[in-house]
């Protein structure tokens, strides 16, 4: 079998592969999102005979007091500051710990930013300390944990391809008279456009998809975010898997679009810094 043969069949059970995986069950979803309640209890994938797009659509938007459309204003805020947030203090942290990596406080530092992937965070204390400052149940205190939590990888990133800087550029920029932080604002920052998109779009889809960090630290229904949503149509009893399913297809456009638009960007920024390290 020649290469060429073999890379074509290759090919082509990926794309069986990956269409099993994610579009059988997203045809799912939407196909019963446009049954009626009992047609959609059935959890078949037949093609219903009456639709009703409109009517379970609009019934989710307006659902308990319109809580979809006050949802997505509050994660689009939640993940515009949070990614906003990110991306400044993650590449000023990346950028101090590739250019003074060398002695005792800059392994440690190190050391700390690795920990923050490897230790789970714990969610009491946490709590806690949100509660002492005022700031529980409120989106800024949930701002500061997700920036937290998603900095060790962002640092990570914007420290590899740091590394792929030239030095030079740096004394240069003394040499003329440029202040370290004139250096990172003017220089090193505008540099970092590959990463800076990638850390964008990877972490905004997973902030506006996060469910469990507003769950214990944004209670609330007039809190709700869009993954809260879901719980709109559930209960003990009796579930409106029609509701339930088109609130599924209309939370999940937004991260879709732009990870289709985008995904480009995301894999050139995630190899840039892959040279050097």
């Amino acid at each position: 079998m020649s290469n060429k043969l073999q890379k074509t069949l290759i090919s082509i059970i990926m794309l069986l592969f990956s269409t099993l995986i994610f579009w059988v069950p997203f045809y799912f979803v939407i196909v019963n999102s446009f049954k009626s309640s009992t047609k959609a209890a059935d959890m078949n994938m037949f093609w219903p005979d009456t639709l009703h797009i409109i009517d379970n659509y609009k019934a989710v938007l307006v659902a308990a007091d319109n809580m979809l459309i006050r949802a997505f204003y509050n994660s689009t805020l939640l993940t515009v500051l949070s990614v906003t947030g990110l991306v400044i203090v993650s590449s000023l942290a990346g950028f101090v710990l590739q250019r003074r990596e060398r002695g005792r406080a800059a392994s440690t530092l190190n050391f700390l930013v690795l920990a923050g992937l490897m230790i789970p965070p714990a969610v009491v204390p946490t709590i806690w300390v949100l509660n002492s400052v005022g700031l529980f149940k409120t989106l800024t205190g949930l701002t500061l944990v997700e920036i937290a939590l998603h900095f060790p990888f962002c640092a990570i990133l914007y420290k590899a391809f740091t590394a792929t800087i030239p030095r030079d550029i740096d004394e240069s920029a003394f040499m003329d008279g440029c202040g370290g932080f004139k250096l990172y604002t003017h220089i090193i920052f505008p540099l970092l456009k590959p990463v800076s998109s990638t850390i964008i779009i990877i972490q905004a889809v997973s902030i506006f998809n996060d469910f469990v960090n507003p769950l214990y630290f944004l209670p609330g229904s007039e809190n709700a975010t869009v993954q809260l949503t879901l719980y709109n149509f559930m209960s003990m009893y009796l579930t409106s898997w029609n509701l339930l399913f088109a609130d599924v297809v209309l939370i999940s456009l937004p991260p879709l679009i732009l990870f289709i638009f985008f995904n480009k960007k995301i894999v050139a920024g995630m190899t840039a810094g892959s040279v050097k390290g």
